[in-house]
């Protein structure tokens, strides 16, 4: 047999260069705080109204305790 050895092109991945892996991680890592950030800003929308159980509370306290008649 001879020292001939088959590789299949798609299994054998070529060796990059160590600036290149720290660019890909740094990249990486800024997209991923970018993404946490925009998701820790993204709340819920404010209501440009009052809640329904404040609505409530104010109308009680605008209407008085109740009479008895």
């Amino acid at each position: 047999m001879g020292t001939h050895r088959h590789r299949c092109e798609v299994a054998v991945l070529e060796r990059t260069s160590t600036t290149a892996r720290y660019a890909r991680g740094v990249a990486a890592a800024v997209v991923a705080v970018a993404t946490l950030v925009l998701a820790a800003n993204a709340g819920p929308a404010r209501a440009s109204e009052p809640r329904p159980a404040e609505q409530a509370a104010q109308t009680r306290h605008q209407a008085g305790p109740p009479t008895a008649d």
